[in-house]
């Protein structure tokens, strides 16, 4: 048949079957918020999608791994419409995460989380009936960095290594209205230097695209990671159009949560929702899954005699025992700031232990000297 016949037959019909087939579907979209408390981790959640997920706050699930300090790992719901198209979307949060002197390990919980939704799924599809499949696999992980202006902290950089290899990660400096333009340009400089020199694995989807203002638009949006946001949930005055805007009012102005000149919150909601949402689900299928399954069958001895395969779980091996290596390097680092600081403490106790004594012996002699004093103007007096 002419190739130009082809054209005739509906073929050129099929996306919008394939349209019409996700519409009637919807999507499930699943992200993981993570870093310190008091980062605005819910906040921007209820910015991004304009909805106040504290309404859906009552967590569905709760998973809660015990260590020297505890992590609870949230799991909450919300329905979310536009234009006829649902997303379900399911935020995990992590409370707890970070917020004790020694993070030692904390990260494992969230570890756990992420392989056992794999597994879940993973024991699913070996089932003979697989309907009411819930998955919790997670599509995108935001990892939120305190506005330090340093760089990334060797917390940071262990628990993003660790999350690299299972999720999609983005970066994300938080409260970014708390440094100068100045200072935050250097401090993304920082803290991409620090990913590139630790090799921490983040999502860096194609750039390039048949369409030269999407190739712009991509390259526009992840030249801006880490990306800096502000969450708000309230409306301001904007200085410039007088229009009511998403932002924070100051005492020197407005920081508003869409003006590009302030930070990146657009780039960033494009990235999740406009532009990458379907890649962000497919890579989450298809490589990080996958590479997940294909650990769990090797594991079982279920493999295809395959080099490459073979060249890459030696790689991947190699890279697991550098990972532990960094991961007791770490552990021992912090155990030795520890021990710094308990004898910093100690010393500061018997310094003031001291002075107190010091003082009490001032005092006693000060009463002595008054007593002789009064003792000297009554004898006078006689």
């Amino acid at each position: 048949m002419p190739a130009a016949a082809a054209s005739t037959i509906g073929i050129a019909n099929l996306p919008n079957q394939r349209h019409r087939i996700v519409s009637r579907k919807g999507a499930n979209f699943t992200i993981m918020v993570l870093g310190e408390s008091g980062l605005g981790k819910t906040t921007y959640v209820n910015t991004l999608f304009t909805t106040l997920l504290r309404d859906y706050k009552r967590p569905e699930h709760r998973f809660q791994k015990q260590l020297e300090r505890t992590v609870q790992i949230d799991v909450v719901r919300a329905e979310i419409e536009e234009k006829g198209f649902n997303v379900r979307l399911t935020v995990i949060d992590t409370p707890g995460f970070g917020d004790y002197v020694n993070n030692q390990d904390c990260w494992v919980p969230v570890v756990e989380f992420l392989d056992e939704q794999h597994q879940n799924y993973m024991s699913h599809e070996q089932r003979a009936q697989r309907d009411e499949k819930d998955d919790l696999r997670v599509h995108v992980c935001l990892y939120f960095i305190q506005p330090t202006g340093h760089t990334l902290k060797p917390l940071d950089i262990e628990v993003m290594k660790q999350l690299g290899s299972r999720v999609n990660l983005i970066p994300i400096i938080a409260k970014a209205d708390t440094l100068t333009p100045g200072d935050l340009a250097v401090f993304k400089d920082r803290i991409r230097d620090c990913i590139s020199t630790h090799n921490i694995a983040v999502y860096s989807p194609p750039v390039q695209s048949d369409d030269e203002e999407n190739t712009r638009r991509n390259q526009s949006i992840f030249s801006a990671m880490p990306f800096s946001v502000i969450s708000s949930e309230s409306d301001v005055t904007s200085p410039t159009t007088g229009e009511k805007v998403r932002g924070r009012q100051y005492l020197w102005g407005v920081a508003e949560v869409e003006n590009e000149a302030h930070c990146d919150f657009k780039k960033l909601r494009n990235l999740l929702i406009r532009t990458h949402m379907h890649d962000l689900i497919a890579s989450t299928e298809e490589h990080h899954y996958e590479n997940f399954r294909m650990d769990k069958l090797g594991a079982e001895g279920r493999t295809d005699d395959d080099p490459a395969q073979r060249a890459r779980r030696g790689l991947e091996s190699k890279m697991k025992e550098e990972e532990e290596a960094l991961r007791k390097r770490f552990t021992e680092q912090v155990r030795m700031e520890e021990n710094r600081f308990r004898q910093w403490e100690q010393r500061l106790i018997a310094e003031r232990d001291r002075l107190n004594r010091d003082l009490e012996t001032q005092h006693k002699t000060v009463k002595t000297l008054e007593e002789e004093l009064d003792e000297l103007t009554v004898s006078r007096r006689k």
